[in-house]
């Protein structure tokens, strides 16, 4: 088992625990640092999740592209997707680089629409999932779990609080399968369900996780989503930009560049393995430099 990716989130989750809520991070104030294109247009503050390793992937990815077009980039990170899209709405920051507006995240959306700009989708397909180890080999369907919560210490491993996939794994799937009298949802943080995740594997123990698509802890663990006859994890969504509002009006060269990202899985799937991996472990950047030369030919718009 590859522990790298472990590592890297914890720390990256114990450094996030100390930001105060909607407040800058220290190691991620710094400006972009590589605009070649003149002066600054601006500055553009990015708020995300480090947890969740799509929000990660595109902030470092839009910090650079950003910084190249001539706007000064800070970096802003919070723990809790409510603390995110409130202080959106609020103008605390001015972007959200990875967002699941149309199910995961769809009641901040309902709460905040008016005051938060949609800049976009960039990737199709993601998806919430339930998951365990692939050596559980009589488990395969959400509906196998009814009436075994004994081999789980009647527990579900779950993410943050408040997290979408919380909601929906609690309010609308356990209810829907009648799991709700069996299991208790356990939430803490991403670092923590993968810890316990890591540990039951090690020993070869039944554990059932929350997790999501695109992430990758599905290819860097032995682990399988099982099957959702009910439908209850949600449909496939987009993954989105969202701004601040007004955000286009401020910013228009960097609204119109940012509409026009657009990610494939193989894309997707190689930008986060590198920013999370061992070879730039500590330098997100050099891992954007990295990817962009193998793939900037290939995503037309994407600046080398």
């Amino acid at each position: 088992m590859n522990k790298r990716h472990l590592t890297g989130v914890i720390g990256l989750a114990a450094a996030a625990s100390l930001v105060l809520a909607g407040c800058s991070t220290g190691g991620g104030d710094a400006d972009a640092g590589n605009s070649d294109t003149g002066d600054a247009s601006g500055t553009i503050t990015l708020g995300f999740l480090p947890a969740w390793t799509d929000g990660l992937s595109t902030a470092y990815l839009l910090e650079d592209q950003l910084g190249k077009l001539g706007y000064d980039v800070k970096m802003t990170e919070l723990t809790e997707a409510g603390v995110l899209y409130a202080g959106l709405a609020g103008g605390d920051f001015d972007m959200y680089p990875s967002a699941w507006p149309e199910v995961t995240h769809a009641d901040y959306m309902d709460k905040y629409e008016d005051k938060i700009e949609d800049l976009g989708g960039y990737y199709d397909g993601a998806v919430l999932t339930i998951a365990v180890p692939d050596y559980m080999t009589d488990v395969n369907s959400i509906e196998d779990l009814k009436g075994q919560a004994d081999r789980f210490g009647g527990e579900i491993i779950g993410i943050e609080p408040g997290a979408g996939l919380t909601a929906q794994t609690q309010d609308t799937m356990m209810p829907e399968y009648g799991l709700d009298s069996e299991y208790k949802l356990v939430t803490s943080s991403t670092a923590a369900m993968l810890a316990t995740l890591q540990e039951k594997i090690d020993k070869e123990e039944d554990v059932v996780v929350t997790l999501w698509r695109p992430f990758w802890a599905n290819d860097a663990y032995p682990i399988k989503d099982l099957e959702d006859p009910k439908g209850a994890m949600g449909t496939p969504e987009t993954l989105h930009f969202l701004g601040t509002d007004g955000f286009s009006d401020e910013f228009p060269e960097a609204a119109e560049y940012i509409s026009k990202i657009k990610l494939d899985d193989a894309a997707y799937a190689a930008l986060e393995g590198l920013i999370t991996g061992d070879e730039f472990d500590g330098d997100p950047e050099g891992a954007v430099q990295a990817w962009l030369k193998d793939n900037a030919d290939a995503y037309p718009g994407l600046i080398a």
